[in-house]
């Protein structure tokens, strides 16, 4: 089961990420570009929203609907939303790596992937 402390855990640890606000709700940003957040959409029941590549949005979603869902108000966007007291630690990280990738800058995935920064 995770949380927003493990959700702060993992994304604070990236290169650039910043903890930040959206909505008034907890935010990590990186170069100012959400990539983790607590969804204001009071539909999605505090669940975290990342970023995800639109061709598996779907997949997540049919595949893991226990985990993985979307509302209304993220229709026409690639933002998952996370249920984060029904994934493990380990899928957490990924999805939030996963959303850091599609949002920092080239620089900072290239040092990230390289393992120099």
């Amino acid at each position: 089961m995770a949380d927003w402390d493990t959700v702060r855990a993992f994304a604070s640890a990236l290169p650039g990420a910043e903890e930040s606000t959206t909505y008034g709700r907890p935010a990590f940003k990186v170069k100012k570009r959400l990539f983790a957040w607590v969804s204001p959409d009071d539909a999605a029941d505090g669940a975290l929203a990342v970023r995800v590549d639109p061709g598996e949005l779907a997949l997540f979603i049919e595949t893991s609907p226990d985990r993985y869902f979307q509302t209304p108000h993220y229709h026409g966007h690639p933002i998952l939303l996370v249920r984060m007291a029904a994934i493990s630690r380990e899928e957490l990280e990924e999805r939030i790596e996963d959303s850091w990738l599609l949002r920092a800058p080239k620089r900072l995935v290239d040092q990230h992937v390289t393992g120099d920064g």
